[in-house]
Formats: C-alpha cells, sequence, structure tokens
C-alpha cells in the first residue's frame, strides 16, 4: 500500500532518480570470500569424483551428488558476485590504471566460474582459483597491502593468496 501511495506521488510530481554505487559504502571489501567459494567449488568437484567411482550410485549416493552439485552451482554464483562488488565498488580509475589487466580478469574470472558451473572438472576449478588469487593479489596491491601464498589448513588444501597483517 505504501509502495502504491509513494508511485502516485513520484508520478505527479516526477522526482529525480538518484543512485550510489554501494548501498552503504562502508568501504569493506576482501576478495576472501571470493577465494572461499572457488576452493568450495574445488572440493565439490572432488566430492562428486569419490561418488563417480561407483558403477552404481544408491538413493544417498544420488542425493550426495546432487547436493554436492548445487553447492558447486551456488558457489559458482557467489564467486561472481563478490568479484562484481569489488570491481564495481571498489575499484576505481587509478587503481585500474596501474593494473590494466584487471577488467579482462574479471569478465576471465565471470567466464572461468560459468566453465566451472557447468562441468564437473578439477582443471576448470582450479583455473577459476588462480584467477581469484590474482584479483586477490591485485586487490591487497592497491591497498599497500602486502600478500604470500599459503596452502589453506582445509580440504581441497590449495594455494591462497593471503593478505600479510601485521598484529
Amino acid at each position: 500500500m505504501l509502495y502504491d501511495i509513494l508511485a502516485r506521488i513520484d508520478t505527479k510530481f516526477c522526482f529525480q532518480q538518484v543512485s550510489a554505487h554501494c548501498d552503504i559504502p562502508c568501504k569493506v571489501y576482501d576478495p576472501i570470500s571470493a577465494q572461499i567459494a572457488a576452493l568450495t567449488i574445488i572440493r565439490m568437484v572432488d566430492l562428486l569424483g569419490e561418488l563417480q567411482t561407483s558403477s552404481s550410485l544408491s538413493l544417498e549416493q544420488q542425493a550426495q551428488f546432487l547436493r554436492c552439485v548445487n553447492q558447486k552451482e551456488q558457489h559458482g554464483l557467489k564467486v561472481k558476485e563478490e568479484i562484481n562488488i569489488i570491481w564495481g565498488d571498489y575499484f576505481k580509475a587509478p587503481q585500474i590504471k596501474q593494473f590494466p589487466e584487471l577488467h579482462d580478469l574479471v569478465h576471465n574470472i565471470m567466464l572461468a566460474s560459468s566453465k566451472a558451473k557447468q562441468h564437473i572438472s578439477k582443471e576448470d576449478a582450479l583455473a577459476l582459483l588462480a584467477l581469484v588469487n590474482r584479483f586477490a593479489e591485485i586487490f591487497w596491491t592497491t591497498k599497500q597491502v602486502n600478500t604470500y601464498i599459503a596452502t589453506c589448513p582445509y580440504p581441497p588444501a590449495q594455494n591462497i593468496v593471503y593478505p600479510a597483517l601485521s598484529v
């Protein structure tokens, strides 16, 4: 009801529409969510591979298969969402000038995420993680934060770019 009233007022007075790059300019950005989502895709591919070793799947295994595929899909979307938010809200002209590869990198992440969703391929999932790690490296460099690479302490035990934060 309130929406209808406001819509009628708007049609009568034609208020100018405004928008901002962020609902609340909080300046809290971190590519770790995209990295964890990419790791989850790799983990789901590993679990799906374990299920595929049987010649036929039990009903429970079929349900597990579907859950893993669903999670792989959801995390593929999460990679895209998290990268897109940082790319669209955080990166500005100075960072893009410093890293002219950024637009192509983000586009390649979107394509790689789609490919990782479309297939059950560890190679595709690892390629996505490599791109997301490069994005994280660029992100932290623009914040003058050094990075290091370490193997994450949980499955699938892949290398991740971490910020070298001091205490």
